[in-house]
């Protein structure tokens, strides 16, 4: 389905605001005219419609224009050029009026005449011959330009000024020089995709035979076609004679009725500066951002950020803290004389607001480790606009802040919450049994010493209860040893095993803090600009869409 005027404008717009500093200034320069233009023209008379005579010097020009409006409003002649300003024909309005004037002084003519609708020539001529379909058309606006390969540069400034404005076009040519080059290249090329609006008129064809009139008319449609105008309207007629005249008055009026010429002529230049920019921002994105794979990226960053060295110290640091509680009361100190590794780092568990103002004691990161985490950025960019210009990944890699990434993986790693602060519950229940255990031995010792100095003064011993094979003093000693010697080696490794689950733990809160990291300095900006171009060619596609 086509879309509407309106909504090609708006397509466009959005395109080059979304290619705003990737796409290169003339581009952007000339399809900013060409808006302004449509919406100046969109602004004016929908009820008129301008039709330009255009053609080079000797083709006839103004003479087929007198002939279609059927009086000599155009000067004629031998000197050249006849035209130096263009001349316009208002038909059934007075050019005076608000909306012609409008549309007039916005096309810069100011020799304007008015023709009412209706059949063309004097009454007697009309009289003459009653069964004549020469009709002017209500509504139409015929403009005599310049020549445009006149010798003064203004007059061919005003004649392409207007062949820009004008809603159909019809390029008057002779046969001599209809496949001029200059013509073609300079004028007709430019014109591809109008084909709608664009008429080609073999002026003078009463100098041909009528074998030679239709073998260039064929040739003048093969040039049409190369030129990229394929369903171009080819005429022939002569302003001498009259033959044909009758035909091209027809066909501008079906157009001047069907009032689409404005919407043709002004949504062809609309698609074709969208093409322009379909072509600048190269193949279709097709979802590559979201195909591309950030772990790699993240992983680079982990490796620059230190994060391999920080889980291995939770794990050290976790067995430590468990065995400083699950221990055997009596060689926990022992454990307390090695460092603490997160200590060491700047890592230990404290306070959320301490962390987001303390920096860590990571060594930096390596050469090679930088190297890594550059290249790991530069080849997600380079994957994620994969096709784009080079304008594109350039601007992309100009918002990455590559050079902040350091601070922000250290601070990253230094608010991560790797353990916490307080010791888990069954270190306390361990720790707690450890006392009863130590406090039994203690009790079994200080028992059995006790019987040995009874002994010692040979005094009577004490009634001793038996708890098994042994006393109960030496039960409650070796017993307490032994077993808290047991649970220090079970709590040991339920400790150990426990440190692999935190460090687990820590080296997922860890990449998720990276990855926050990514995502706001890297991955965020790249998807911005992935973003726009997606955006700038896709709605440069639907702008450029018939």
């Amino acid at each position: 389905m086509s879309l509407r005027l309106d909504e090609r404008l708006a397509a466009l717009d959005a395109a080059l605001d979304a290619g705003d500093g990737r796409l290169p200034g003339p581009l952007v320069a000339d399809a900013r005219t060409v808006l302004a233009r449509v919406r100046e023209r969109a602004g004016l008379s929908a009820e008129h419609t301008v039709v330009a005579l255009a053609g080079a010097t000797g083709s006839g020009k103004s003479s087929l224009f007198n002939a279609l409006v059927g009086a000599d409003l155009a000067a004629t002649g031998v000197q050249r050029p006849t035209t130096s300003h263009p001349l316009a024909v208002v038909v059934g309005a007075d050019p005076d009026a608000d909306g012609p004037t409008r549309l007039l002084d916005w096309l810069e003519v100011g020799r304007r005449h008015a023709l009412p609708a209706g059949p063309v020539g004097p009454p007697e001529a009309r009289a003459g011959s009653p069964g004549r379909r020469a009709l002017l058309a209500d509504g139409l606006v015929l403009l005599d330009l310049p020549d445009h390969d006149s010798v003064v540069t203004e007059h061919r400034g005003r004649a392409e000024r207007l062949v820009a404005r004008a809603d159909l076009l019809v390029w008057v040519v002779d046969p001599q020089k209809y496949a001029d080059a200059a013509l073609h290249e300079r004028y007709l090329v430019p014109l591809a995709g109008h084909d709608d609006v664009v008429v080609l008129v073999l002026n003078q064809a009463d100098r041909l035979a009528a074998g030679e009139v239709d073998a260039v008319l064929q040739d003048l449609r093969r040039l049409a076609r190369s030129d990229g105008l394929d369903r171009a309207r080819v005429v022939a007629a002569s302003a001498r004679t009259g033959a044909g005249v009758d035909d091209l008055r027809d066909l501008v009026g079906r157009a001047v009725q069907r009032r689409e010429a404005t919407n043709q002529r002004f949504g062809a230049d609309l698609r074709t500066v969208a093409r322009d920019v379909v072509e600048t921002c190269g193949p279709a994105p097709q979802g590559r951002r979201r195909d591309v794979d950030a772990d790699r990226l993240i992983d680079a960053l982990e490796d620059a950020a230190g994060v391999p060295t920080v889980v291995q110290a939770v794990r050290r640091s976790a067995v430590r803290r468990a065995g400083a509680h699950t221990g055997w009361p009596p060689v926990r100190w022992i454990s307390r004389l090695r460092p603490d590794p997160l200590r060491r780092l700047h890592l230990a568990p404290g306070p959320a607001a301490a962390a987001d103002v303390t920096r860590t004691s990571l060594p930096p990161a390596g050469p090679a480790q930088r190297a890594t985490a550059v290249t790991a950025v530069r080849d997600h960019t380079d994957a994620a606009l994969a096709g784009a210009p080079d304008a594109w990944v350039l601007a992309a890699r100009s918002r990455l802040d590559t050079a902040a990434l350091p601070d922000a993986l250290d601070h990253a790693v230094a608010r991560t919450h790797l353990l916490p602060e307080r010791p888990v519950w069954w270190w306390r229940a361990v720790g707690a049994l450890q006392w009863l255990l130590l406090a039994a031995a203690v009790t079994g010792g200080l028992w059995l010493a006790g019987i040995a100095v009874l002994a010692y003064l040979q005094l009577p011993d004490p009634v001793t209860p038996v708890w098994g094979p042994a006393p109960a003093p030496t039960v409650l000693l070796v017993g307490g040893v032994l077993a808290g010697l047991l649970v220090a080696t079970v709590g040991a490794l339920a400790g150990r095993l426990g440190a692999r689950a935190r460090a687990r733990a820590a080296r997922r809160r860890l990449r998720a803090s990276v990855a926050e990291v990514a995502g706001r300095l890297v991955l965020t900006p790249l998807a911005a600009e992935t973003d726009a171009w997606a955006t700038c060619r896709a709605q440069a596609a639907r702008a450029a869409g018939r």
